[in-house]
């Protein structure tokens, strides 16, 4: 780790400088959002910029790195407040409605679902807005095999969860929903896409297996 610079108060360890470049950017990105750059936050730190390019090698991948800390930050909020509801509708739609009402003007987890690639806006179902949305299905107390989820239902649960979110962070509407209203219309529509593979299985197990078809023999015909 580089000793020069810092405002005289050199961290202690990589760890240390890691955390405080990324501190500094948080302060700068909730002034000035994505137009944030590295000589802004060498400039907050006292250091130069190539060293603050020793750690995150373009603005980009410091953007990103404050966006995921900040989506870290979130997740465990969202555990603690979804905490002990097994059921899959009640859960994933509370954890839905508490996105909505928390993210909705936060900057950093904003650029989880809104990175940019070439000066274009990337798709929202990046790998690292998937990763961030399938982690939310992770915290809950889920038992998710139980409720008919293998694992490639839970990733298109995961990519339609995701379309959802973003669409409601782009554009809440006008008047935007919130608190109970915003947890009707959740359980009305989102409730029976999450309730569907248990439906399914139910509705297989009534119908029992298939009649066998008796063949006539031969003879008898």
């Amino acid at each position: 780790m580089r000793s020069h610079g810092w405002g005289g108060n050199t961290p202690a360890s990589d760890e240390e400088a890691i955390e405080r470049i990324l501190n500094a950017a948080d302060t700068i990105i909730g002034e000035r959002g994505s137009a944030m750059r590295i000589a802004d936050v060498a400039r907050a730190l006292g250091v130069t910029r190539q060293t603050v390019y020793r750690y995150f090698p373009g603005t980009q991948e410091l953007l990103l790195a404050s966006a995921m800390r900040s989506a870290d930050g979130f997740l465990d909020h969202l555990a603690a407040h979804v905490k002990g509801v097994t059921d899959p509708v009640v859960a994933v739609t509370e954890g839905f409605a508490f996105a909505v009402e928390q993210l909705a003007s936060d900057k950093q987890v904003e650029l989880v679902l809104n990175q940019r690639r070439g000066g274009q806006v990337a798709s929202i179902v990046s790998d690292t807005a998937l990763a961030f949305c399938r982690s939310m299905l992770h915290r809950y107390d889920i038992d998710w095999e139980k409720h008919g989820f293998d694992e490639a239902e839970l990733d298109e649960l995961n990519e339609f969860t995701l379309r959802v979110l973003h669409s409601f962070l782009a554009d809440p509407g006008r008047p935007s929903r919130s608190g109970d209203d915003l947890r009707r219309y959740l359980i009305r529509w989102i409730g029976p896409a999450i309730a569907y593979p248990q439906m399914m299985r139910a509705m297989d197990a009534l119908r029992g297996p298939e009649p066998r078809v008796r063949r006539r023999s031969s003879a008898a015909s």
